[in-house]
């Protein structure tokens, strides 16, 4: 089970002191940008300046087949296959300012799309590979694009009974050879016709339009500038903090995230403005043995990655005298980590204690995240201390950050040499947040985006009276200027009693255990809190052998009394966090979880709230009666 607030003393700082002080708290906090670029750059000017400087060393790395290996791609080829594409959207009729939909698993063929588009002055515009034929309507006819590439005939499928529709007029099939189809019908095209067209581009140019998964209504189109992303990718790489973590010779990381989430898409640009190899796979599913064939330096990851790796190393620890050592070992790990931020640090005791804890335990779980990885960036969500404090006592320093889509992903992150346990880290370079009267998020910078796709009247409601961005998230600001996420402003529970609760604290606590997939803290106008739970039925089968129980089914194991015990435990656990006022006092187990496929998530893991309410109002009102 893990925490999920804490933190720990600085180990220096390069925030500027951009204080203001209301009460003794901390109200504002800026770093200053590091990087420079001017009003002519832009994503496929980054890209050249890549070939000019290393024609020949790798920039990608195509993985061969499932799990068996990977090959190089030079910058030079890399290039060469993105002017070809791009003379093919010439030759389809795609002009500047057009947008070109993208709809697939992330994918080597999605990023050199990305770059052929921008290439010509087009706007990519990302659609999850999971999208519904509704939603797959919305975004083509509302964002009005030219072009639509899915990665398969059933995706297809969906987008083909638009043409004709608003703008649409091609919808082109990767498995069906798309790219040989764009490199064909660009062949007459002159590479002057792209070249002129990557020219005309600066900071000011329309890059792409995300649509935000959103947990309630239709999607708003978030629109980021090429000035959003060469601001962010120039200030993190050149920051001398961030640096070690994604620039120079050997550094490589393994994208498995969906390229249609802003976080990344940031990525894609930053290895390739950082110098760092980069590959390509479609999921987490087979996570280990692509770990295993890649070897990254440096992974970027939402949390239910990496509670997904400390669970599944718990459970494969068995029972008996092999699981006692693991959670000895975790426990050894999670005390070097909490030395490491006092004065004395470490005891020649407990740095022994780890050497054999790493030579029981630890190596195991390195090597099966790769065996060379350093740092992994956790975002997307809280990833609580005690798990954090596991991961850097095991070797793998996890760098905790905030952003949403509107702000191109990063707004704040801890970075080595400035880390705080349990924070999301001080602002990101060139970013200033400020903690509002009512207790949200604000955040200035030039990564923030311009503003929502045909929709003034939103653009204007995200952002205050001084022209900060209104992020809709609740926070606080310690001495130093590192941001800790409280909650949604939106999603507060008021109790009967007049009580004002947060839920996400008490959630990411108890989605740490391993029998629990998802969980949803009620409790509105109730006269205490409770919490909707689901099963994580991957976990469930070797949860129950560890603990000698019966194999069952979800069903089955959603009454079983042993399985009820252990989940009243992991509550107490969880409510250690708050008051008694804010604790869960009652739990319902449902034996339907909440995933992408039924509705209940967004593509980015989101729980949709309003809708489980809704379709589990009487599950919720049976805690109380």
């Amino acid at each position: 089970m893990t925490g999920r607030r804490g933190g720990r003393k600085s180990e220096g700082t390069t925030m500027a002191e951009t204080v203001s002080e209301q009460a003794g708290v901390r109200r504002e906090a800026s770093t200053p940008g590091v990087g420079k670029f001017e009003p002519g750059m832009s994503i496929p000017g980054i890209l050249r300046e890549r070939v000019a400087k290393d024609p020949e060393g790798t920039i990608f790395e195509r993985q061969t087949a499932l799990g068996s290996g990977f090959v190089p791609v030079t910058a030079r080829v890399f290039a060469e296959e993105v002017l070809a594409a791009a003379k093919g959207l010439i030759a389809l009729g795609v002009r500047p300012g057009e947008r070109v939909a993208i709809m697939s698993h992330t994918s080597y063929e999605w990023t050199l799309l990305d770059f052929a588009a921008w290439s010509v002055g087009a706007v990519p515009v990302s659609i999850y590979e999971t999208s519904s034929a509704s939603q797959v309507e919305w975004i083509v006819t509302d964002a009005e694009v030219r072009v639509v590439f899915t990665e398969n005939r059933a995706q297809a499928a969906l987008a083909e009974p638009l043409i004709g529709q608003a703008a649409l007029e091609h919808v082109l099939v990767i498995a069906e050879d798309a790219v040989s189809r764009l490199r064909e019908l660009g062949a007459d095209v002159p590479d002057a016709d792209v070249t002129t067209r990557t020219a005309a581009l600066g900071l000011d140019a329309l890059a792409t339009i995300i649509y935000t998964s959103g947990t309630t209504g239709r999607p708003k189109g978030v629109e980021l500038t090429h000035g959003n992303f060469v601001s962010l990718v120039v200030n993190g790489s050149d920051d001398p903090n961030f640096s070690m973590v994604v620039r120079g010779a050997g550094k490589r990381t393994l994208l498995f995230m969906p390229l249609a989430h802003v976080f990344a898409r940031f990525v894609e640009v930053l290895c390739v403005y950082s110098g760092a190899v980069m590959a390509h796979v479609p999921d987490a599913k087979n996570l280990v043995a692509d770990l295993a064939a890649f070897r990254p330096t440096f992974l970027l990851a939402v949390p239910r990655v990496f509670e997904k790796v400390y669970n599944a190393a718990d459970a494969k620890a068995g029972s008996g005298a092999q699981k006692r050592v693991f959670r000895w070992a975790a426990k050894v790990a999670i005390a070097y980590s909490r030395a490491l931020d006092t004065p004395e640090g470490p005891s020649r005791a407990l740095k022994t204690q780890r050497a054999l804890a790493s030579r029981l335990v630890y190596r195991k779980i390195l090597a099966a995240m790769g065996g060379t990885l350093d740092y992994a960036v956790s975002g997307g969500g809280p990833l609580g201390e005690r798990l954090g404090h596991f991961f850097r006592g095991i070797g793998v320093v996890v760098l905790e950050g905030y952003g949403l889509t509107e702000v191109g992903a990063p707004t704040t992150v801890n970075r080595p040499g400035l880390v705080k346990i349990g924070t999301v880290g001080p602002p990101y370079p060139g970013t200033s947040v400020r903690i509002a009267d009512d207790g949200q998020v604000l955040v200035k910078g030039p990564h923030v985006f311009r503003g929502y796709h045909g929709n003034p009247e939103a653009t204007a409601a995200a952002f205050d009276p001084d022209g900060w961005f209104i992020t809709g998230d609740l926070g606080t600001l310690d001495e130093d200027g590192y941001l800790r996420i409280t909650g949604r402003k939106k999603e507060i529970i008021v109790t009967a009693g007049g009580k004002n609760v947060a839920p996400a604290v008490l959630e990411d606590r108890l989605r740490g255990h391993p029998l629990v997939s998802q969980v949803v803290v009620v409790g509105d106008n109730k006269p205490f809190i409770g919490a909707l739970v689901t099963l994580d039925a991957e976990m469930l089968p070797q949860w129950l052998a560890n603990h000698r129980l019966p194999a069952m089914t979800v069903e089955q194991a959603a009454t079983d009394e042993r399985v009820l015990a252990a989940l009243d435990r992991a509550v107490t656990r969880a409510n250690e966090a708050v008051s008694r006022a804010e604790s869960i006092r009652k739990i319902t187990v449902l034996t339907t979880d909440f995933t992408e496929a039924n509705g209940y998530l967004t593509p980015s893991l989101k729980v949709k709230r309003a809708l489980v309410l809704k379709d589990f109002a009487a599950e919720v009102e049976s805690i109380y009666s």
